[in-house]
């Protein structure tokens, strides 16, 4: 069952997305931070650990939810136009419109986070509270509403990556249990890092927009589209591993830069200083 991550598209398929996983849930740690922080002090480590094993509850529910409905391959709706061909099944449905939302979503988020950034902090701030149970059921809540991308990323990274449906839900299963212990034991750190480098989140975004389009593709391909006599073609998962693997690489350099360049800028001043 497990050979699957000592393969080597495994292994990567697997980094990367608990990587992306991470990044993800960094908007989800925020969201239950805010949700905690009006109970009492003792209150709110409890209740930001409950809520991160909720979303971890919530994500692998959803797994064995939408890696069934994957599953039908069976063509239930036959196009067939002089100039558009396609046999709709629900694996095609599930991943164009997983597609979609995942477009929809990362746009709409880089837009608000660039352009509005106070924006999911002023949403949370509205229903705020001080019970322990609502603030756990508000949690439940922001968890369902964050879980469908995460769930969908987690799809369009490991489809086709064996034939064995069971392999793929394994990496998709252990991702995300890796990645919410991972937040689990540092969300604090992890959220403060984010904050400091805000275009990793934005980068894990536009990792999104990829991701989207591809199982777009990839909802076509297995639905056999034909567009004026063409066939829709399904997107080497290679293409997106070195992608998403360059960009970070270009980001870490990008961070060095900052980092050195902060320094000199300091040093400079300090100078300055000392010389007046």
């Amino acid at each position: 069952m497990f050979d699957i991550l000592f393969t080597a598209d495994g292994l990567v398929a697997f980094l990367t997305l608990t990587f992306l996983e991470i990044i993800l849930g960094i908007d989800n740690i925020i969201f239950i931070s805010l949700a905690a922080s009006k109970l009492p002090p003792k209150h709110q480590k409890k209740a930001t650990n409950i809520g991160l094993f909720l979303a971890m509850l919530i994500r692998i529910i959803l797994l064995f939810g939408i890696s069934w409905l994957v599953a039908m391959e069976a063509p239930f709706w036959h196009i067939n136009l002089s100039w558009l061909k396609a046999g709709i099944s629900g694996q095609g449905v599930i991943l164009f419109v997983g597609g979609l939302f995942l477009l929809y979503k990362s746009t709409s988020e880089i837009h608000e986070k660039v352009e509005d950034k106070g924006h999911d902090e002023r949403q949370v701030k509205k229903a705020r509270t001080t019970s322990l149970n609502k603030a756990i059921i508000q949690i439940c809540l922001i968890n369902i509403v964050f879980s469908f991308d995460s769930i969908l990323t987690a799809v369009g990274m490991t489809s086709g990556i064996s034939p064995n449906p069971t392999d793929a839900l394994v990496i998709m299963v252990i991702a995300v249990v890796i990645s919410i212990l991972i937040m689990m034991l540092f969300a604090a750190p992890v959220g403060r890092f984010v904050t400091e480098h805000p275009t990793v989140q934005l980068l894990g975004l536009a990792f999104l927009i990829l991701i989207g389009f591809m199982l777009i593709t990839e909802g076509a391909h297995l639905s056999h589209l034909v567009v004026f006599g063409n066939e829709i073609g399904a997107i080497p998962k290679g293409y997106l591993y070195f992608t998403i693997a360059f960009s970070l690489f270009i980001e870490f350099l990008n961070m060095r830069y900052r980092k050195t360049t902060s320094k000199i800028v300091s040093s400079v001043k300090e100078e300055d200083e000392l010389d007046n």
